[in-house]
């Protein structure tokens, strides 16, 4: 399950489900709604999530790629040691700015 928060512009996502393939289109309208709204600042809280497997880690590559269409940023914050392996196995942990922490994330944009 997945909900939705905001910090002044910045919509921050979080979740306890794994980001696979079964919960993909969940976690997908939370960010077709953000994309909606003008220039897109997300940051995705990854603590809670204990898994990422292909089906996530391509969502998460395509809302980059969509956010930065519309002039956005997409930011992963607080992976687990689980989540960090795979985003860095995977090298796709080089296309996101990953922060320690969802305050440090919101910060981020104010730069």
């Amino acid at each position: 399950m997945f909900q939705k928060t905001c910090q002044g512009t910045v919509h921050i996502i979080s979740g306890s489900d794994a980001i696979t393939s079964k919960s993909a289109d969940e976690l997908n309208a939370f960010l077709d709604e953000c994309l909606s709204k003008g220039q897109p600042r997300i940051v995705l809280n990854l603590e809670q999530i204990p898994l990422l497997d292909s089906a996530g880690l391509t969502l998460l590559l395509d809302t980059s790629d969509r956010c930065a269409q519309r002039g956005g940023l997409l930011q992963l914050a607080s992976p687990n040691s689980l989540c960090s392996d795979i985003l860095r196995a995977t090298g796709v942990g080089d296309s996101f700015e990953v922060f320690d922490n969802v305050t440090d994330a919101v910060r981020s944009f104010a730069r």
